[in-house]
């Protein structure tokens, strides 16, 4: 049995860490509320950007954009894709980063052509992980240069990454361009999903939530409605991007809250073992020092 110091220094020593768990369970919390507070005062913004893209499409359905070029002259194994990948900038967050890099490689594994494949990754950890992957020779562009973290999203940064994302699809440096991201589903659910960010779908725009087209009213464009789109699109892009980072910031933070309630769970369970343990070390020492006292005592009788 170990002795009564060893087991107040571990008691000590717990109720430190304790404090710490603590602590990042708030902190991830307010995080949290705060990102979440964040999204819902620029949802209203973007979704008013996607009904104005249902109004230009639905009244000039043969205008030509770029962004909805689908290259079917490409076949599927010479097409380039880029993937924008948020993993987390730090650990201590359960599986959250384990999952989105597994669910990566598995995206890359069915890929018809890894040459083809371009990461840009956000977040230390998954940029640290594929540096790795380079290093031990297994093939994974990953853009050196795409030095994003996922801390406290904001809109301008998910402005650059679009600008990015955008500049290659215009230059034909990238034919599709996908966003793999965690999504929350409830407080209690994460799904891990893939997003395709370009090119644009027609299909997806003028839906209603029942899956019905709408019908909207007549409008016109000025100077054109191509000028409009150009600066629409880039705009939306800017939207998706943000939603996806904001969504996958509140999932960390979800992550991390759970893994420290458990962590605060487990020291919690542990002091209460190690008490009892210091208890019971106590009380034997006490009955031996009873018991030496006794000895003595009866010495000096006889």
């Amino acid at each position: 049995m170990p002795n009564m110091r060893e087991i107040r220094e571990r008691i000590a020593s717990i109720q430190q860490i304790l404090k710490i768990t603590n602590a990042m369970y708030l902190m991830s919390s307010s995080k949290l509320k705060k990102a979440r507070k964040s999204l819902e005062c620029t949802e209203p913004f973007f979704y008013k950007l996607q009904s104005t893209i249902e109004s230009v499409l639905e009244h000039t359905p043969h205008t030509r954009q770029l962004y909805f070029d689908r290259r079917k002259d490409i076949p599927e194994d010479k097409r380039k894709k880029g993937y924008i990948v948020i993993t987390g900038d730090k650990g201590l967050c359960g599986s959250y980063n384990h999952n989105i890099l597994k669910y990566t490689d598995q995206k890359l594994d069915e890929a018809a052509d890894l040459d083809n494949c371009y990461l840009f990754v956000m977040g230390q950890v998954g940029r640290m992980y594929y540096q790795r992957r380079i290093n031990s020779g297994k093939k994974a562009s990953v853009d050196g240069e795409f030095l994003y973290t996922t801390q406290n999203p904001t809109l301008y940064r998910a402005k650059e990454v679009a600008e990015i994302v955008l500049e290659k699809f215009e230059n034909r440096e990238l034919d599709e361009v996908y966003l793999i991201y965690t999504d929350m589903v409830n407080s209690s659910l994460q799904e891990t999903r893939t997003l395709r960010l370009l090119p644009f779908e027609r299909k997806h725009f003028g839906k209603a939530a029942d899956g019905t087209m709408k019908k909207l009213p007549k409008a016109s464009f000025m100077p054109s409605p191509e000028e409009v789109m150009n600066y629409l699109i880039p705009q939306y892009a800017k939207g998706i991007i943000y939603g996806a980072m904001v969504e996958a910031f509140c999932c960390e933070q979800q992550s991390r809250m759970t893994a420290m309630d458990a962590a605060t769970t487990s020291a919690k369970d542990m002091i209460k073992d190690l008490s009892l343990l210091y208890n019971r070390a106590r009380q034997a020492a006490i009955t031996q020092e009873i018991t030496e006292v006794c000895g003595g005592a009866q010495s000096l009788v006889e």
